[in-house]
């Protein structure tokens, strides 16, 4: 016989309730230098435009161009420096939690018993701040369905070889 009992949310445990550790503050410097040179390439494309552009009509309207991504960019900085403190983290018996955004919060519970794969991944500059990024891949197209940046590469480790042996049976 087929049942389809309505849960009564009240009871079911509140995600609010655990706490998430924040990823480690040195990433903080990999956001900041990632966005200076995105930013230091948007202004030597204008300024080459503003070389090479001869255009009277292009001349005139730079300056209101330029402002307007230093705007942008200005924007961007603060909204990235912002984020930064929302990016947080819990590993659980049965799940990881990780949550980010600061306009728009997103907090994703990966169950254990789902992953599929797990990855740490390090980009030369990670390198020179000792940190790491942590891939977690479930089952499904999607690629990678969890992506922690910004831990300490030994926290990374740790993490990576507790999911592993959860995932594998392994206590």
């Amino acid at each position: 016989m087929f049942t389809n009992q309505q849960i009564n949310l009240d009871i079911l445990p509140s995600i609010d309730d655990v706490a998430l550790k924040p990823i480690s503050k040195q990433y903080l410097m990999i956001i900041v230098i990632n966005r200076w040179v995105f930013y230091a390439l948007i202004v030597s494309a204008l300024m080459v435009a503003k070389l090479k552009i001869v255009h009277e009509g292009f001349q005139l309207a730079f300056w209101y161009l330029f402002s307007a991504c230093a705007l942008f960019c200005i924007l961007n900085f603060v909204v990235a420096l912002l984020a930064f403190n929302k990016r947080k983290y819990a590993i659980r018996e049965q799940d990881v939690i990780f949550s980010k955004g600061l306009l728009v919060n997103s907090i994703s519970v990966i169950p254990i018993s789902r992953i599929q794969h797990i990855e740490i991944s390090r980009s030369w500059l990670a390198r020179r701040f000792n940190l790491a990024t942590l891939k977690i891949f479930t089952a499904g197209e999607s690629g990678i369905d969890l992506r922690i940046a910004g831990l300490n590469y030994s926290e990374a480790k740790q993490i990576n070889d507790f999911l592993s042996n959860r995932v594998n049976g392994i206590d």
